[in-house]
């Protein structure tokens, strides 16, 4: 089998292509449900495809801001901390004669110096990803709550009880497990460029959602399609 080569697009998802089959899908659900409030969620699920974008947009500049002044921060505080260690060798040598001894209140200042000043630098150095973390887990908190909403649309949906004929309730259902499929696939999105721990374990949470709430959907529509 031939190797795909590094960086092929087959290896990620592409954020434009999920929001078109989301634009799509909403088209599609206006014009065969138009009195149905689906198609506005599939709308709401489109503005948080867009959330995406955002990486290029005005949040990641101010990312980007945020880095620029922890960076510059960093080098104050090492400064700074290397300007009270050279003023207390100062002192030491200008005291003339001194025994080692005299060395111990130096040393003592150096350890603390090195350990409160890198604390300080590890500290500064992860606030942008901290205020990155903040804001996926934001989305993706929406985006649960949004699988939610559209579990409700299919779940008064019951065969046989529901005023649509048995064909419209199919592609109802149908399109519901579209919509949750998508949820999934945004949440996906999230992941492509990060390691953190806690917005993998976000993203997994919601694909293992949908994923749960699609096949009790499907079984539904087998029900209304036994054939």
């Amino acid at each position: 089998m031939e190797e795909l080569p590094r960086g092929s697009h087959f290896q990620r998802l592409d954020q434009a292509r999920v929001r078109r089959s989301t634009a799509e899908l909403q088209t599609w659900i206006r014009d065969r449900f138009p009195d149905r409030t689906l198609w506005e969620v599939c709308g709401e699920l489109g503005a948080l495809v867009d959330e995406v974008a955002l990486r290029d947009g005005l949040n990641q500049r101010r990312i980007r801001a945020a880095r620029m002044l922890s960076r510059l921060a960093v080098v104050l505080v090492v400064a700074f901390l290397t300007g009270t260690v050279g003023l207390a060798v100062l002192d030491l040598v200008r005291g003339g004669q001194f025994q080692a001894v005299d060395f111990l209140p130096l040393l003592e200042t150096i350890i603390n110096t090195s350990v409160f000043g890198g604390l300080a630098v590890l500290f500064l150095l992860a606030v942008p990803e901290r205020m990155e973390r903040a804001r996926i887990l934001r989305v993706l908190h929406r985006l649960r709550s949004l699988a939610h909403v559209i579990d409700m649309h299919q779940l008064t949906k019951i065969p046989g009880r529901d005023e649509l004929a048995s064909a419209d309730l199919g592609a109802y259902l149908e399109q519901c497990s579209e919509m949750l499929s998508l949820v999934g696939k945004t949440a996906a999105l999230f992941a492509e460029d990060t390691t953190d721990g806690d917005v993998l374990d976000a993203v997994e949470g919601i694909e293992a959602l949908t994923s749960d709430m699609a096949r009790k959907v499907w079984q539904k529509i087998a029900i209304i399609q036994p054939d």
